[in-house]
């Protein structure tokens, strides 16, 4: 038994090609190392007999959708040596386990459903952080309360995992338990933070920490959700809900994965689902996880892995790559230049590597470099080093220039972002001493492309397909540290972004929002706060997470495409002055071709709206607030019975 991955050295790699019986890897290195040079590894493919997947849960949506391209790469690899392995899947507990496994292999399968895993006994908490203003309805910030039990345990040296729902919360989150547990010499090092963006190496000390003991505890990102080798683990805190059961179940069993005692502690956001988990808990406990979804066939990710099989092997004319036609893709490509065909085959004509642009985690390829420039050496010339990646999608978002970029707890301000295609793609960050974090603040716009099906409810016209959507960071605000509190803002000036995606929208009829509301200002108040719980509430119908999901009001009759974007305030601006009150409410898909969120929120949109209305009449609030409707400040002291309001009208 052999490991091969990026961390295997460059000797033992021939040996493990030349000896190898069974081989543990993982997609991404079967992607970019083993396939592309499947002629090094013909004594593995000739006599390949099982392929496992584990963590099979794990593999949706735009990560699922590649690995599904990643197999179908593989089985024509292992059909050219002439073997037809059998693929074995072991999945944490998903509504679709059988589903998703013919989704990503190809091919139908059975389905063991009982387990035999032994499990210890675990306390569940869900805690719901006090209300600090009764009167504006808002709660005690969930990250420092999460923070306050996290550090509590670790101070009694017993094991924590705390898991948080962003990139930027991580790094909130343990720069507040690094200051509660650090030692009178001021050392916090018990603690580590682990996210995707860090370098190899640092994930790697991390995880060694753990597992030696060095390291007592761990703020991640969904990143540990998995199996990976960490150690024994008694305390899980959840700061947030994960946005699934399924996620939920798994970020907590990381602790007491023995047959010990052990604790998961949920600490409640003020965001609707998660209050709506925190006042149902029969619903958390009682309700079987969501549908898993995966989307092989998405443009933008099948026509990078066909660069990846040509390169591996040439098409044959009529060749189908899993359920997919792909002649015209591959004639597209051949226009490119990037594909030559010869007879009834198309062969690979390019001296680039294919796979070493695809990756296997974004649609997209591009990834920015953030480089530190605090060092110098003796004679003063800065000393750069590489310490963070960041993927295109995000970036503009997080390193805009004079944006506070934090590595476990410790701030860069970004001096400089390079984004011009002659350019590397980078940023140029200093070490500096903040006692603040910066948001970005960005302008949308969306534009319909093509209707595919439509839905007639009682009082409102549902949509499903494909959309424009447009959007810019043109400002950021500061956020205290210690306190979260706004403590300034700067503006940027960087250049639109434009996806094509797909999304289910929603027109309500005008004649009935008139009978809601006389007052068009109120009526636009309520439609935003149905669109800001209608979006908090999707990915309780959905396996994904609130932030792959865009939400957006606006209208339906804009007609140029990649026209000026508008911050919340200038749409706001623009339905209140229109001739025609034509409102619509976007709910899309945040990956661009889409990984079929939206087509599922058209499904189920009567249930989702009715869910909306129920989760409206059991918040304990008066005029609306972050649980329901959103911030008061925001949404206007009307916005909570307009839009119960709007939402009975439509027969929700």
């Amino acid at each position: 038994m052999f490991t091969y991955d990026a961390d295997t050295p460059q000797d033992a790699r021939r040996a493990v090609r030349a000896r190898a019986n069974l081989v543990l890897t993982n997609p991404d290195m079967l992607h970019s190392g083993i396939l592309p040079h499947h002629t090094k590894w013909l004594n593995l493919f000739q006599n390949l007999r099982y392929v496992i997947i584990d963590e099979l849960h794990a593999y949706r949506g735009v990560f699922g959708s590649h690995l599904a391209n990643v197999m179908r790469r593989l089985k024509r690899i292992c059909a050219h040596y002439g073997s037809s392995p059998q693929f074995i899947m072991a999945s944490a507990t998903i509504a679709n386990p059988r589903e998703l496994a013919e989704r990503l292999i190809g091919e139908g399968v059975e389905e063991v459903a009982e387990s035999g895993a032994p499990a210890g006994e675990k306390v569940f908490l869900c805690y719901n952080p006090p209300v600090v203003n009764p009167e504006l309805g808002i709660r005690a910030p969930y990250l420092g309360e999460a923070a306050r039990l996290a550090a509590r345990f670790l101070k009694q040296k017993i094991a924590t995992i705390a898991f948080a729902q962003s990139r930027l919360a991580t790094e909130v989150l343990l720069s507040t338990i690094k200051a509660a547990v650090a030692d009178r010499t001021g050392d916090a090092g018990i603690v580590r933070g682990y996210r995707g963006g860090y370098l190899p190496t640092r994930r790697r000390a991390v995880e060694h920490g753990l597992r030696s003991g060095e390291v007592l505890g761990v703020v991640s990102t969904s990143a540990l959700e998995l199996g990976v080798d960490i150690g024994h683990l008694d305390v899980a805190v959840l700061a947030g809900y994960p946005g699934t059961i399924a996620s939920l179940w798994q970020q907590a069993g990381r602790a007491g994965r023995r047959s010990g005692r052990s604790a998961a502690i949920f600490v409640a956001t003020s965001a609707p689902l998660d209050q709506f988990m925190a006042s149902h808990p029969d619903y958390l406990f009682g309700t079987p996880p969501e549908h898993a979804r995966v989307n092989p066939d998405n443009p933008f990710i099948l026509v990078n892995h066909l660069k990846c099989g040509a390169f591996e092997l040439p098409f044959a004319e009529g060749e189908t790559f899993g359920d997919a036609d792909v002649r015209l893709h591959l004639a597209a490509l051949e226009d490119e230049g990037l594909l030559h065909r010869a007879g009834d085959r198309w062969h690979w004509a390019s001296e680039t590597y294919p796979a070493d642009h695809v990756s296997l985690r974004t649609v997209t390829t591009d990834n920015f470099l953030v480089i530190d420039t605090t060092a110098r050496d003796e004679t003063q010339v800065v000393r750069r080093q590489i310490i963070a990646e960041v993927d295109w999608s995000s970036a503009f978002a997080t390193i805009h220039p004079k944006a506070i970029y934090l590595i476990e707890s410790e701030p860069y301000e970004v001096q400089e972002l390079h984004f011009r295609e002659v350019e590397e793609k980078v940023a140029y960050v200093k070490r500096v001493s903040v006692d603040y974090f910066t948001d970005a603040i960005s302008a949308k716009g969306i534009w319909i492309l093509r209707r595919l099906a439509d839905r007639a409810g009682r009082a409102y016209q549902a949509s499903q397909g494909e959309v424009l959507v447009a959007e810019k960071v043109v400002g950021f605000k500061k956020i205290k540290l210690a306190t979260l509190e706004n403590v300034g803002s700067g503006e940027v000036e960087l250049p639109q972004q434009e996806m094509q995606t797909t999304s289910a929208w929603l027109t309500i009829d005008p004649a009935v929002l008139e009978r809601v509301s006389p007052s068009r200002e109120e009526l636009v108040d309520g439609l935003r706060a149905v669109t800001y719980l209608l979006h908090h509430l999707a990915p309780m119908f959905l396996l994904c997470d609130v932030r792959d999901l865009g939400s957006w009001l606006g209208d339906s009759t804009r007609a140029t495409p990649g026209a000026a974007v508008d911050t919340v305030q200038s749409t706001r601006r623009r339905l209140l002055e229109a001739d025609r009150f034509n409102p619509t409410i976007y709910l899309y898909d945040s990956h661009a071709g889409g990984i079929g969120l939206a087509e599922r929120v058209f499904e189920v949109l009567p249930d989702l709206l009715a869910r909306g209305l129920d989760v409206l009449s059991s918040c304990r609030c008066r005029s609306g607030c972050p649980s329901c409707v959103g911030p008061v400040n925001e949404v206007g002291r009307r916005a909570k019975p307009i839009a119960t309001a709007i939402l009975e009208s439509l027969g929700a």
